[in-house]
């Protein structure tokens, strides 16, 4: 008895923690495409989102973003997710795992490395940078990747459960030591994480199960 009792509260407590589907928070891609933002070690690109009201936070699944045809043969695409810059500096969470080499039209999906967990109504800054500098077609022969540029503007990111997705983007020509804004252009983008139970749900699961195991002892 004993043994059923434990793994039944296992089983409780496994499915609360066990992370779900991701939900779709924002999202604005499949809008039409504008003008090409070029990425490269010279043109860190960064957009910046809320998150939403879910106490507990969020755990990351995954970004996808809308990549455009390279010009020529850049390398070292990198997607990196940073802290908000209204704390302090803008500090790294870490690189996500993807395509290196997003050079042809299309999706991408870049997850992370590792877990990351998300606060609640925090700003985040979603950053692209690439090994290869860009190059535009005025400067030389065009080299670099490209970002897609969404037609509509921040409205239709479709946020849902209170996050928000930035109006405008950034870039940097220092690898992210300093950045200039550029508003009303959206890169296009969608992020989906899984909205983490708050922990007092768990404890009394927890609670109940060690309370139900400490009755069955004293029987």
């Amino acid at each position: 008895m004993k043994k059923v009792i434990i793994a039944f509260v296992t089983g409780l407590l496994t499915q609360q923690i066990a992370p779900a589907q991701g939900t779709v928070y924002l999202s604005n891609l499949g809008v039409g495409l504008g003008s090409d933002l070029g990425v490269g070690s010279n043109s860190w690109l960064s957009v910046l989102f809320t998150t939403g009201t879910n106490a507990g936070g969020y755990a990351l699944n995954s970004i996808q973003l809308e990549m455009g045809n390279a010009f020529g043969n850049p390398s070292g695409f990198t997607t990196m997710l940073y802290t908000g810059p209204f704390s302090g500096p803008p500090r790294s969470l870490g690189t996500l795992n993807g395509s290196a080499d997003p050079s042809t039209n299309g999706v991408y999906i870049y997850s992370p490395a590792a877990d990351i967990s998300l606060s609640p109504g925090t700003f985040y800054m979603l950053v692209l940078g690439a090994e290869t500098p860009f190059v535009s077609g005025a400067s030389g022969v065009p080299l670099g990747y490209v970002w897609n540029r969404a037609l509509n503007t921040a409205s239709q990111h479709n946020p849902m459960g209170g996050w928000t997705g930035g109006d405008g983007y950034s870039y940097s020509t220092d690898n992210g030591s300093s950045w200039n804004f550029i508003s009303g252009i959206d890169p296009q983008y969608a992020i989906t994480a899984t909205a983490i139970p708050e922990p007092d749900v768990l404890s009394l699961f927890a609670l109940g199960g060690l309370g139900l195991l400490w009755h069955r002892r004293r029987i």
